[in-house]
Formats: C-alpha cells, structure tokens, sequence
C-alpha cells in the first residue's frame, strides 16, 4: 500500500468546486511538508500549494483567492479545496511530502520525499 493517497477527484462543470484529499496516517509520527501538484497532459507538473510544519500555507498564483489547502485536527488528512473552478485546471492532481523529522522507531530521515497515485480532475466547460 502507498503510504501517500490521494482521492476526491472527478468531472465537474467549470465554476464548481471539488475537494481533495491526501491521506497522511502512514506519517502519524512524522512533521512534514505537504504539497499539492498538479500535471495536465503533455505538460510540466507544476506547484499548487503547500502546507509546512507550523502550518504555514503557500500558493501558486494559479490558484490564488480560489485554492485552500488545510489539515484535519487529527494530522491524518490534509485537504486542497478547490472553487471556482476552470478548464484549465483539468489535470492529475498529487500530493507530495517531505519528512521533516519523524520520531519513534521511524527510519524516514529528513528530507526523504514520497508521491501520492495522483487523482484525476477534469473540469468542464
């Protein structure tokens, strides 16, 4: 089993709004970044959001004003909201994180980075 997945994609009308989401149990000893990438067809995977440790956010102007990332109470999800949305948002949609320090019996070391399956969203017009 993948330690990242993803899920909550699909077909939507442009302006709708879907909600994705990353599972994080597997790092449940960990602090991490969380971020969300997204890769259309032909194209470079391009940065949409991230998460750091003390819960600092970040966006690419591509989804800035529409584009909300947040984690559950429980660390065990973190989540990427997505308004407004446009064709030009059709895309797989990933999750990537980045072990800040993991405590426990954990092996994972800093800087150690693992890739969600992807979830596909395609917007149309």
């Amino acid at each position: 089993q993948a330690p990242l997945r993803e899920s909550g994609g699909g077909s939507i009308q442009a302006g709708g709004s879907l909600k994705l989401s990353c599972d994080t149990s597997g790092f449940a000893t960990c602090t991490y970044d969380l971020a969300w990438y997204r890769q259309a067809p032909g194209k470079e995977r391009d940065f949409v959001s991230a998460l750091d440790p003390r819960g600092g956010q970040s966006y690419a102007d591509l989804g800035k004003g529409r584009f909300y990332i947040s984690q559950d109470s429980d660390r065990n999800t973190v989540y990427l909201q997505m308004n407004d949305l446009k064709p030009e948002d059709t895309a797989t949609y990933y999750c990537k994180l980045t072990v800040d320090y993991c405590g426990g019996l954990s092996t994972r070391r800093y800087g150690d980075t693992y890739w969600g399956q992807g979830t596909q969203v395609t917007v149309s017009s």
